[in-house]
């Protein structure tokens, strides 16, 4: 089976180093998607743990990586034409 996916799913898969082939299934790239975003979530917390960030500046931070990942908002029947 392959898939046409919409040009804005594409370049946001793209911002985060993802480039799909036409056979791969938007499902398999939602969750790598999102496995890239609690990674990024898990290291922001232990620079907080650490001291890097300070406790009261965690959540914009949370708030500003969020924005990074839009595309895991979107519902997977919109991510193809």
């Amino acid at each position: 089976m392959t898939f046409r996916y919409r040009h804005s799913v594409l370049e946001a898969l793209a911002g985060h180093g993802i480039q799909p082939q036409p056979d791969t299934p938007p499902e398999f790239l939602h969750e790598s998607v999102g496995d890239l975003y609690r990674f990024e979530i898990k290291a922001l917390k232990q620079r907080m743990l650490a001291g890097e960030i300070q406790k009261d500046e965690y959540a914009s931070h949370v708030e500003s990586l969020r924005r990074r990942y839009p595309v895991l908002g979107l519902p997977l029947r919109f991510w193809t034409e």
